[in-house]
C-alpha cells in the first residue's frame, strides 16, 4: 500500500519516503506525493533522489490494490528496495492541473443538473463532456464561469461514510467515472459553506480557494453527438 499524501495535503512538492519495489518499469514507494493518473487527471511527473543517484519520473499510475507506481524512463538508474528517497513533482505543472481540475467542478455548477458523460484534465486547456443538446453560448458560459471562481469560495476535501452515496445518489455528476466503492469512506470536494456552492466525490488535487484558479477561456463547445457537447477550456 502506498500511502497518498496528496489526499490532504495537495501543496505538498517534496516528501521523504521508502523504497518497497524497484525495476526499470516501475518504482514502488511506502508514501508518495505523486498523484497517480485516473479520474481524467493525468499521473504527477517529477524527480526520485537518493544518496547514491536520482530518477526522472516521467508518469504515476494506480498499480496492484492501493499500490502507485512511478514510472522512470527508459535506462534510468533505479534505487535499491529500502533505499529513502525524496520525492519532488513538478510543481508548476501540478499547480496549473489543480487549477483546471478546481475549474471543472465550477463548470458543473454553471450548469446545475446536466449529467457529465465523459472529461479530461489538463495543463494546457481541459473539456467536459455534457448530456446537453442546446447548451448556452459559449461567452454565457465563461461569464458565468468566471463570476463563480472570482466570488473566492473555499475548497476542501472532507471524508464521509460510503453510505453517503446511497443515501444522496445525486453527488455523482460524472455517469462515466464512478467513485470507488468498496473502503467504507468517499472522500468530497466542498466548494463554499452550506449549503455548498458544489459537492461531488472525487480523489484529484485542488486549489484552496476558487480565486487561486484565475480568469478562465472556453475555447470552444464542440457537438459530440446529438445531445452530447464539449465544453474545452483554458486558463488566461
Amino acid at each position: 500500500m502506498t500511502e497518498r499524501l496528496f489526499l490532504d495535503d495537495a501543496t505538498l512538492r517534496r516528501a521523504e519516503a521508502t523504497v518497497l519495489a524497484a525495476t526499470p518499469q516501475a518504482i514502488t514507494l511506502d508514501r508518495t506525493i505523486f498523484y497517480a493518473r485516473s479520474g481524467g487527471q493525468p499521473g504527477d511527473v517529477g524527480l526520485l533522489a537518493w544518496d547514491a543517484g536520482e530518477t526522472p519520473i516521467v508518469d504515476t499510475v494506480k498499480g496492484d490494490g492501493e499500490a502507485i507506481l512511478h514510472i522512470p524512463p527508459g535506462g534510468a538508474a533505479i534505487p535499491p528496495v529500502g533505499a529513502r528517497v525524496a520525492a519532488v513533482i513538478d510543481w508548476e505543472r501540478r499547480w496549473r492541473l489543480m487549477r483546471m481540475h478546481t475549474a471543472m467542478h465550477l463548470l458543473c455548477v454553471v450548469l446545475p443538473g446536466i449529467a457529465v458523460t465523459g472529461g479530461a484534465v489538463g495543463a494546457e486547456r481541459s473539456r467536459l463532456d455534457f448530456n446537453l443538446p442546446e447548451p448556452p453560448s459559449r461567452d454565457d458560459i465563461e461569464r458565468r464561469l468566471n463570476e463563480v471562481i472570482a466570488t473566492s469560495h473555499p475548497v476542501r476535501a472532507e471524508w464521509v461514510e460510503e453510505s453517503v452515496l446511497d443515501e444522496n445518489p445525486g453527488l455523482v455528476r460524472t455517469l462515466s467515472v464512478q467513485p470507488p466503492r468498496g473502503m467504507g469512506r468517499l472522500r468530497l470536494i466542498r466548494i463554499g459553506g452550506e449549503p455548498p456552492v458544489d459537492l461531488q466525490p472525487c480523489g484529484g488535487t485542488h486549489v484552496s480557494n476558487t480565486a487561486e484558479i484565475g480568469r478562465v477561456v472556453v475555447q470552444k463547445i464542440e457537438n459530440k453527438g446529438r445531445i452530447n457537447r464539449r465544453i474545452v477550456i483554458a486558463l488566461a
